[in-house]
């Protein structure tokens, strides 16, 4: 297993366990018997955690190396996974999401730093694709995960099988890591990084993508429903276009970036992303539906990723420039599904996917603030890549 592979297998697995976590809330809300107010709780508790534990991550690579931080990390994060089943009470149920969260946050900054660094010894983009690899990884955990619900399958059970394997295929994983060491001399991240101007300016750029796809993925299903008179059917396969179209551009997307640079690639990204959100508010009928959120899905599908290398480079450190911007990011995921209920209770369904789309559309203004700090750098494969560098990969790059 070569660097980009196990890169690639990091990303996957992290991806898997938010899958499995998805799939099995029903189970622990059942088994606790949580109402919806106080199971939102719960689910706002790792956000909370992240907040939290992201900004501190870089400090934690700066002391152990970023190999030994991500290794450590995603062993944390996928051990983790067992205990929310476990919980006996709400309280002690918040306190392990709040855990969750932290494990999650942290190794998603040390993980995107590590894949800065290899990213930049290639030569050529590879976060789209590693990205992409996340949403397989999901997808294919949340797939598995629901038929193990399906056939009745205690969540104590199955993710106390499922915590150790996942530990054990990260361990092998982590192996082959991209070693990250500290430089003599090099600068100490700070105990609680907080973002400055520049990677404020790439940050804008990640809220408005993951604005519209955290509205996306907890309404493209209600709005189906509640505007074009879908049924259950064609309902979910509202969401589940905008999922699969958004991990399918992922995994094509370094080639795009290749060929047209961040910048233009992002102002690309952003009409399309416009173009169907403009197209959801215009929907009346199940099929236009469909066909926004797939083009909602493309569009935003590579900006996540390019706004973490930009911001790699931009930030006093990797690491604390990913920091910044996750928790930015983290924000706006946060924020932005609250935020389309509210306007849709006071105004509409249509006016409040307007409000996503006008913020989508930020992007392609916001764009240059992802142009490379020395230009060209990565808008083009290296030349003569050595025969380790060439070598196959699992994560399409």
């Amino acid at each position: 297993m070569n660097q980009h592979r196990a890169i690639g297998a990091v990303f996957a697995l992290h991806g898997a366990v938010a899958g499995t976590f998805a799939t099995r809330v029903p189970w622990i809300q059942d088994r606790l018997g949580l109402g919806p107010a106080v199971l939102g709780l719960a689910l706002l508790c790792p956000s909370v955690g992240a907040f939290v534990g992201m900004p501190t991550a870089s400090r934690l690579a700066h002391r152990i190396g970023g190999r030994a931080a991500t290794r450590l990390l995603l062993a944390l994060w996928c051990g983790v996974l067992a205990l929310p089943p476990l919980a006996p009470s709400p309280a002690v149920l918040f306190a392990a999401m709040l855990l969750f969260g932290a494990s999650a946050g942290m190794s998603d900054v040390v993980m995107n730093a590590n894949a800065i660094a290899l990213e930049r010894r290639l030569g050529r983009p590879i976060m789209s694709g590693l990205h992409g690899v996340w949403c397989v990884g999901s997808l294919a955990a949340g797939a598995v995960g629901a038929l193990v619900a399906h056939a009745g399958v205690d969540a104590r059970l199955h993710l106390g099988i499922v915590a150790p394997l996942l530990v054990a295929a990260g361990a092998v994983a982590g192996r082959d890591l991209l070693p990250q060491r500290t430089e003599p001399g090099a600068r100490t991240p700070r105990r609680f990084a907080l973002p400055g101007r520049a990677v404020l300016a790439i940050g804008l750029v990640g809220f408005c993508a993951m604005f519209a796809e955290g509205a996306s993925t907890d309404w493209a299903a209600v709005y189906m429903t509640k505007v074009t008179g879908a049924g259950p059917g064609a309902a979910a396969a509202g969401y589940t276009c905008f999922v699969l179209c958004m991990a399918a551009t992922r995994l094509a997307g370094d080639r795009l970036v290749r060929r047209l640079g961040t910048v233009a690639t992002v102002r690309v990204s952003g009409a399309v992303a416009t173009a169907g959100g403009a197209l959801v508010v215009a929907a009346r009928t199940p099929a236009l539906g469909i066909a926004g959120f797939a083009l909602l899905g493309i569009g935003v599908a590579t900006v996540v990723p390019l706004v973490f290398t930009a911001a790699g480079d931009a930030g006093p450190t990797p690491g604390e420039g990913v920091a910044g911007v996750a928790t930015i990011t983290y924000l706006s995921g946060l924020t932005a599904p609250a935020v389309t209920g509210w306007t849709a209770g006071a105004l509409s369904y249509p006016a409040a996917f307007a409000l996503i789309t006008c913020v989508a559309a930020g992007t392609i203004a916001a764009a240059g603030a992802l142009r490379p700090r020395e230009p060209g750098a990565l808008d083009a494969a290296p030349a003569d890549p050595s025969p380790a560098e060439s070598a196959p990969s699992t994560a399409p790059g």
